[in-house]
This record gives C-alpha cells, structure tokens and sequence, in this order.
C-alpha cells in the first residue's frame, strides 16, 4: 500500500529555519545564506522522507513564514503599500509578514489568524480592487526542480483556489466574485507549467471544505474546479481535505474529475458514513488521513487496520495518508533524551516517527496475516499496556463539582461599581497583557538554572532584579495597572505544566506557531493537580514595590489544554475541569496574598470551536465557558478578573465570551482594523474591554498619533468607562529597543484622550 503526508515541519529540527531567518532580520547573515539554510532542509527533509518509503512526497509545504502568504505571492496579491516600498522579492515578502519600519517607508503586517482549529497562524491575504491575480511566482516550481535532481517521487503542495478566496480579505468594493475567473485562470496556468515540467501529482488544499457550506458555496467550489480540472493534462490532481468530514459536498467533490481524494479519518466524524453510504468512485484514488498529524500520541494499528477494513469493499486503490500536515507536530523524538531514558517515550509518535508509523502500516497491509506481523504485535502490546495515569482523589473533586462551583457572585454590574470605588483608577486606564522582552540574559539565567550551573538562590535573585527593573520602568512610562514581567517563564502553558501534576516535558519538541514563533507543548499525561504554588511569590514581591495594581499573571484551563498535547483516554471536558481546580486554588491563593487583579489568560479559547456551527455548544462552549468560571467563581467582588484573548475571529461567539463572567477582556484587534468594535458594541457587550491598540507581533513602533487615532475609534463604540488601553498581546517576543517607545506613546495617546 502507497503512502503519503500532506506537509512536514519546515523550522528543522533543532530550528534551524528559525535561527537562520532571525539572523537574516538582524543583517548577520545575507539572502543567499539564507536561501542556502532553506534548500538545506528541504533536502534534509525530502531524504528522511524516502528513507522511510513515502510514496508520495509532498514539494512546496516549505515556508519562509506562511503557506497561504506564499500562495498571495505566487499570485500576485502584493498590496500596493508593499510594492511601494520597492525592496526585494525576499524583504518585499518579510513585510507583508511582520511590517516594515526604515527608510523606504512604515507599513503594518498583514492580520493574522488561526489556521482553522489549530495553534498555528495563517496571514491573511489582502486583495485591493486594483490587485491583478495572475501566475506571477516561482517558488512551487524552483522546488520542483530541486527535488526532481534529487530524485524525489513529488507531489507539488498548493493552496487551493476555493480555501484561498474565502480567507482572503477583500480591502476594496469588490468582492470575491469579482476576483473568481482570473483566479481560476491563475490556477490552471499553474497545472499548465506543471505539465511542461512533467509533474506526475499536484494536491490541492481545501480544508474550507470540511466548515459549514451555503448552497453559494458549492455552486462556487464546483464552479471553479469544473474550469481547473480542465486544464490538468497529464498531471493528476489530488483534492486534499483536512480538521474534519466533508458532509456538505461529498457527492460534488466525488462527481469531478479528480485522480484523488484526500479524506480525515481521524477528526472527520462523519468521513466513514459518507464513504460507506454514497461509495466511492472506483477509478479515483482514497488518500485515507489515519495517522493523526495533530496529537503526538503512538497510532492504534487495531484501529487503523478495522478503517481500511471497512473501506476496502467500497474502494479501489488507498494511499494511506496523515489527518493532516505534520507541521502541527514536532519533528522527531531522536532529540528527547530525559523521554528517552523514561517509560513514557515509547507511547509517542512525533513527525519523524509517523513516517515510520506509515511505513509499517504499509508493510502490515501488505502481509497475508497483518495481526501476525511483529510489528502489529509489539503495537498491541503498547495499547495493552496500564500507563498508571490515574488520580483518585482529582476524579473525586471533578465528580463531585455542582452548578454553583461555575457562578460567581455578586453579579457583573455590582461588581463593577465595588471595583471602580476600590481602585480608583482614571479613565482608560493603561496596561499590558502580562510578558515582558525576554532577553537573552534572561534565557541564558533559566537555562542555567535547569542545567544545574548556578544555585537556586542565584536564580532568583538574577529574576527579582528583573522584576525590579521591570516594575521601576512602568511606573516611569507611567502605566496603571502593572505586571511582574515572566522573566521566570519559558511559555505560558509550558510554565504551568511544569508546575503541575499530570504533565511530561519535552526538551527540544517545538512546534510552529507563526513565522520564526516556536512553542514547545507539554504533554497531559495522567490526572491533573496543582501540588504547589506556581507564581504567587513572583507577584507578591512584585506588589512589594509599587503602591500600583500588580496583575497576578495566569494561563486559563481551556488555554493550557489547547496548547497541550492533550490524552485521548479522557473526554477534553474532565481534563478541563481539572486544570481549572487546579488554576482556582493558584487564583485562591494570589487574593489571599494580597493581589488584587488577577488575570486569567484563555488565550486559545477560539481556535478549538468546532469548526461545524452545529457542534459550538455541543462538543466545546458547554464544557469551555464553565471551566473558566471554575477558576474565579470563588474571589471576593472587589478581586478583578481579567482574561485575555490573541488572534481569532470573536464576532460569532462574543455572547460566549461576555458569559465567561470575567471583569475586563483584552483583545487582539490592531491587525484586523478594530473590527471588533463594532461587534462589541451590536451585541452590548457587558464586560469592560482592552482592544488592542498596536501590534507586538511586528518590530515596528507605533506613533501617539496612530494610537490616538484608535483609541478614538474604539470610544465611538466603547464607553470611556469601560475602555482599557493596552497593546495586543505580551511583549515576551519583542526587543527592549521598541518596547520602551511603544509603551511611551501609548501611555502618551491615552493621557491624551482622557
């Protein structure tokens, strides 16, 4: 049986990619060398690939930064602002990334949002009214060329046209139809060049497919494949889906002229039934997503031989495939000696490793007797296996939860007025979102301190003289509410699964988040608890020297299990509730010793919605909403409750938020315009607010006047009562060098406004 992935993590294993495009940006390295780190792995990757027997190999999943931002540029969707700027190819697409600040000009960064219901970030493609969509790029096909000298059997990876459109965001009075035919055009030119090239196989991502569809909708998706197949010659094109079923447009998507089909297996609920009750066309071919390309967890060869079971009467040829790209994955194991050294490791499967998952399902399809094979064998002796991950007494806390463990009181309203009488503070008030610049000093000192080169008294003297500094540059900027900084935190949920029971870390398992961005997910093992203070004495010491408001800084319980590798033996929601008791006792704990404004971040709470409206409340709000109220439901009224929320699109669930009880909400908003607001102001959001008012994810400064101008924006819809004025996200990623002005003019803006 042939087999195939759908993309493979691009950053490297050790993050080269990162490294090299961060020297890049600081003028260390030039372009060239840059490009040579690139071609490097993709070689490097294509290589593993083979050894492992992948049939198929995916070209052109390689990115400097984004996938969906290298399909504007193959297509020519380069705003005028970029153009103008009259920089390289290479810098031109740099800042359509992350903005541009210099001598040629000051422009933002295209917005930025999650890829479907994953922790990664897409740029959004920006299509002005004078944007001529055509063939205008490269990349797919100097790719191609790179991997065909290397004698790599390939399948150039695309964006399709339909995903492509309907995340794009029109900036003009045209809209996406206006843009459809020269689309369409633009596509088939590319199955066109890759016919001169003798491509065998060209897929086409379309995970849109697998949201909720209008009638609209599969009349514009058949619409425009109807043109594009046509145009395929002798280059066979697989339709590739992904994060779920296509119940909308099976019938549609299997009537056209396809070679393949890929389908989910293992988020698409119901991929099965639709297989088995419409069949399935014999002379195209079924790329089966079995093996998971989210969860990091070893794949259940029972499992995945009873799918292949049941498709086999109804199928002609099966590719097996991933659910989707292994970029949401980390690379491979061979760099996890603590794991390694464990009984845990053993029961994981990272990027690496899925490939030679896939190349032993392959081989034990192949046999006459695949539950006989060694391989099978030694499989389902894993999955036998007692992990003893078991905690009695958190199963007993999470059994014995009522209604009102999930209700605070006093009421919002009252709240509110107890609050403002108890801290005084002036209209739009200022603040951050909680990290501080982590500088290399501050890495090294942790890094240290794990290593075991210096004492624990050393560490935390090194940490408290930053908090100091930390502290004495708010109140010199003249912020109002203030914050410790993280300078002990290495991530904001891998901090806390470190501090509780039930977790496994990784050394050097990151994960793409967006760009040169990498996390490093920590893995639910077993039950969770808290078995010690996690960050009280942090802010204790930091309210030690301020009379200010000092923000207790936290992770939410959705947060932490989004962006964790969450069991796939528990239902999400007791795995939830669990780290939301363990969360309560830390915000418990941080009002009784004195601090007073306790924030809460979820966040992740977007990007797991179900990506079916039907399933919101279902399979995730119903369960995702409580677990938050969980955390505070217990503090005085007069304790404020902030959360935070990064980049997601909030106008469909923003009811769900206001329900969250929280006291003040900041928001991600500079990089999609405040559109936000006016969805704030339609559904009379309760909750006070903190749009954000610049973007920290772009090394720009923000002038006072353009924060003048949003604050202004944001107080025609807001009440000035209940409007905060912070930046978007934390600063944990930006420098020293524009974190101080940025902060200054932002403080200036608001003072400004009041």
């Amino acid at each position: 049986m042939k087999t195939t992935i759908i993309g493979f993590p691009r950053v490297g294993s050790l993050r080269e990619l990162k490294f090299a495009s961060e020297k890049y940006f600081r003028g260390e390295i030039s372009a060239e060398e840059l490009q040579n780190t690139a071609k490097e792995l993709r070689s490097t990757h294509w290589q593993l690939q083979q050894e492992n027997g992948i049939s198929l190999i995916p070209v052109n999943d390689f990115s400097f930064y984004d996938n969906m931002l290298d399909t504007a540029v193959l297509l020519n969707a380069v705003p005028e602002r970029y153009r103008a700027l009259s920089l390289s190819p290479l810098d031109t697409y740099f800042a359509m990334a992350r903005g541009y600040q210099g001598e040629r000009g000051d422009v933002k960064a295209f917005a930025m949002k999650k890829w479907f219901n994953t922790n990664y970030h897409y740029m959004v493609p920006e299509i002005e009214d004078t944007t001529e969509i055509r063939l205008a790029g490269e990349k797919p096909f100097a790719e191609y060329a790179e991997a065909k000298a290397l004698g790599v059997p390939a399948k150039l990876v695309l964006i399709g046209p339909f995903t492509f459109l309907k995340l794009a965001r029109f900036t003009g009075e045209k809209t996406l139809s206006d843009f459809v035919e020269d689309t369409v055009k633009a596509y088939c030119n590319y199955l066109e060049k890759l016919n001169e090239l003798g491509a065998a196989w060209a897929e086409l991502d379309e995970p849109y497919l697998v949201k909720d569809l209008s009638a609209e909708d599969i009349a514009l998706f058949t619409q425009i494949y109807k043109t594009v197949l046509a145009a395929k010659g002798s280059v066979k094109v697989l339709l590739q889906t992904y994060f779920g079923d296509v119940r909308d447009c099976y019938s549609e998507i299997t009537a056209l002229d396809f070679d393949g089909i890929g389908l989910d297996f293992t988020e698409g609920k119901q991929t099965m039934a639709l297989v088995q009750k419409n069949g399935f066309p014999k002379e195209k071919i079924l790329f089966a997503g079995v093996v998971n390309g989210k969860n990091i967890w070893r794949n259940s060869y029972e499992k995945t031989l009873k799918i292949l079971e049941q498709l086999r009467p109804v199928c002609g040829e099966i590719v097996l495939n991933t659910s989707c790209s292994l970029l949401h994955v980390p690379y491979t194991l061979r760099n996890e000696t603590k794991l390694a050294e464990s009984s845990y490791q053993k029961h994981f499967a990272f990027a690496e490793e899925k490939l030679e998952e896939l190349a032993e399902l392959s081989q034990i399809c192949a046999s006459a007797q695949p539950q006989a094979t060694e391989a099978y064998q030694k499989n389902q002796q894993l999955f036998c296996e007692d992990r003893h991950c078991s905690n009695a007494e958190v199963q007993r806390k999470v059994a014995a939860l009522t209604e009102a463990d999930f209700v605070r009181k006093p009421a919002f309203a009252e709240r509110e007025k107890i609050q403002q009488e108890t801290f005084q503070l002036p209209p739009l008030p200022t603040t951050t979102i909680g990290s501080f610049p982590q500088t290399k000093e501050v890495r090294a000192n942790r890094a240290a301190f794990r290593k075991g080169e210096i004492s624990e008294e050393q560490y935390v003297d090194f940490n408290k003289k930053q908090i100091a500094d930390c502290v004495a540059l708010q109140e010199k900027i003249g912020l109002d509410v203030l914050v410790h900084g993280e300078f002990e935190r290495n991530d904001m949920v891998e901090y806390f699964g470190e501090c509780l029971e039930g977790y496994l870390f990784t050394e050097k398992a990151w994960v793409q988040s967006y760009g040169t961005r990498c996390v490093k997910p920590p893995i639910v093992w077993g039950d969770v608890s808290r078995a010690k203070p996690m960050t009280v004495k942090w802010s204790v010491y930091a309210q030690s020297l301020t009379k200010k408001p000092m923000k207790g800084m936290l992770t939410g319980p959705v947060t932490i299990l989004n962006w964790s590798f969450p069991r796939e033996d528990i239902s999400l929601q007791d795995c939830a509730y669990q780290i939301g008791l363990a969360i309560r006792e830390e915000v418990l704990d941080l009002e009784k010793n004195g601090i007073r404004i306790i924030q809460v971040d979820e966040a992740a709470l977007r990007e797991k919605l179900p990506l079916r409206k039907s399933d919101w409340k279902t399979e995730y709000l119903n369960w995702a909403i409580p677990a938050f109220r969980l955390v505070h439901s217990g503090v005085k009224p007069e304790t404020q409750v902030h959360t935070h929320m990064c980049y997601s699109e909030f106008a469909d669930i923003i009811q769900d938020i206001d329900d969250m009880d929280a006291d003040v909400i900041t928001f991600e908003a500079s990089r999609s315009d405040l559109t936000i607001l006016d969805v704030l102001q339609e559904n009379h959001f309760r909750t006070e607010v903190g749009p954000g008012v610049y973007d920290i994810h772009s090394p720009r400064i923000p002038t006072t006047v353009e924060i003048k101008t949003a604050i202004s924006k944001m107080l025609s819809r807001i009440p000035k009562e209940k409007l905060w004025v912070n930046p978007d996200c934390g600063l944990k990623t930006r420098g020293i060098a524009e974190t101080i002005p940025s902060l200054e003019n932002m403080v200036e803006a608001a003072k400004a406004c009041r």
